[in-house]
């Protein structure tokens, strides 16, 4: 039987779990940029006469279809991202605190510990990219109305402006919705969604077998030098510093492009008198 590829290769397959979901994400995307710009320009071609209202039809429909297929991408993304890959990096990530502790040859198994915890990950992310998608096909609908309501006014009075870039400018398609309605690229919305979603899982397996299957106490962090414990902008630095594994598992990560990685402190399993956050 083959043994599992472990060691140095598990960060830069990290890595590749990471590029690969930000490129099939930000694919998606751009089939909804892609069908917004082509619903435009066939609206704008539309003129006052008889088959206006065919036209016009046969441009939504053709937009309705591209909703479907942008739709169905992102659920085909989402259930192999939750199903499979998250499990993978979780495991990648258990096998990087088995590396370090020195213990190669240990096997990982999906105990029922380590079974709950990847559920509830899972669980979560999936609801988060799906209350994404939801929001997207919202927004897109939303466009449809705006535009098809344009290309109508326009069929029936030739003076009617039909202003294609006012109605990019109002549903830009390719961004996501932060809080207070600000708009960021759906690619860099992916690639920190993806990155935060993954070094999470992967922290979470390296601390939840520390915790559970080495009997580690403490965890030694390495992290960027000016990287909070618990947000990026505190003032507690997590970088070089001794954390219990209970708060490990807390704050896996403090921020979407967070680098924190846990190594095993063998030497002080057992010990109780170290304060978490301690400088080495």
């Amino acid at each position: 039987m083959t043994t599992p590829v472990r060691g140095r290769t598990l960060r830069s397959r990290l890595l590749a779990y990471i590029t690969d979901a930000t490129a099939r994400l930000r694919a998606a995307w751009q089939l909804l940029a892609t069908a917004q710009t082509s619903l435009l320009n066939a609206l704008a071609l539309i003129r006052p006469g008889r088959g206006a209202g065919t036209r016009i039809r046969a441009a939504v429909a053709a937009f309705n279809t591209a909703i479907g297929s942008f739709e169905r991408a992102v659920r085909a993304f989402i259930e192999r991202w939750a199903a499979t890959d998250l499990p993978l990096i979780y495991r990648e990530g258990a096998w990087t605190l088995l590396d370090n502790a020195g213990r190669p040859d240990s096997a990982f198994t999906w105990t029922p510990g380590h079974q709950s915890q990847i559920t509830a990950l899972s669980a979560q992310y999936y609801s988060d990219l799906t209350g994404r998608l939801a929001e997207a096909v919202r927004r897109a609908r939303v466009f449809l109305r705006a535009a098809q309501a344009a290309a109508a006014t326009r069929a029936r009075a030739a003076t009617a402006l039909f202003d294609a870039d006012a109605l990019r400018r109002a549903h830009p398609l390719d961004t996501v919705l932060y809080r207070r309605n600000h708009r960021h690229p759906a690619g860099a919305w992916a690639h920190a969604a993806i990155t935060w979603q993954a070094v999470t899982t992967a922290n979470t397996g390296a601390c939840r077998t520390a915790l559970d299957d080495l009997g580690i106490t403490y965890l030694e962090v390495r992290d960027g030098p000016d990287c909070g414990w618990e947000t990026h902008d505190s003032d507690d630095k997590a970088d070089r510093t001794l954390r219990t594994v209970q708060d490990a598992l807390a704050h896996p990560t403090s921020h979407p492009h967070c680098v924190r990685e846990f190594l095993p402190r063998m030497d002080l399993i057992g010990r109780t008198d170290i304060a978490s956050g301690a400088a080495l």
